[in-house]
């Protein structure tokens, strides 16, 4: 993959922030591509395809567009700067103090451990696992709606794909 800055690929890095953008603003309902992708982003193409794959922000990456549905799947990185832009509740998942270790080390999270959620979450969206003191604990994917995951006792509300303090085993 190559990586490059949006100036620096010029015609192309441009277009390349506005479909990101774009993307961003209709998975997310809200005009929030310019707060998750700044003019200083860096994006990877795949080299087989050329497509648009990782978009980086101070050498972390903040998102990688999906090439099965072309939505966006956040990193924590990105989940920040999202809770940053858009007004609770949306898109949070709000889960009690005792388990909050547990999820930020990449444990799922259970509908019986959430306290809050954005009544208009929907099944396979991206979810922002937060602390009840407001802190983001992990970023996932919505397996219950946000009313299910109030009204549920049982199952997985968010497949959690990174926690905070997750630490991944390199053999």
């Amino acid at each position: 993959m190559k990586i490059s800055g949006v100036t620096e690929h010029g015609e192309r890095g441009r277009a390349s922030l506005a479909r990101v953008r774009a993307v961003a603003n209709y998975q997310f309902e809200s005009d929030v591509g310019s707060a998750l992708f700044p003019e200083d982003i860096r994006i990877t193409y795949s080299k087989k395809t050329g497509r648009l794959r990782h978009f980086y922000l101070e050498e972390k990456v903040i998102a990688t567009l999906r090439p099965t549905d072309g939505f966006l799947s956040l990193t924590l990185e990105g989940a920040k700067r999202l809770a940053e832009a858009l007004p609770p509740p949306r898109f949070r998942v709000v889960v009690r103090e005792d388990v909050v270790t547990f999820i930020a080390e990449g444990k799922d999270v259970f509908a019986r451990h959430v306290v809050d959620a954005d009544p208009l979450l929907r099944v396979g969206e991206e979810a922002i696992v937060i602390s009840p003191r407001g802190k983001v604990v992990a970023v996932g994917k919505a397996l219950l709606t946000g009313k299910e995951m109030l009204g549920f006792k049982r199952g997985v509300a968010v497949k959690v794909r990174k926690g905070v303090n997750e630490t991944r085993c390199e053999e």
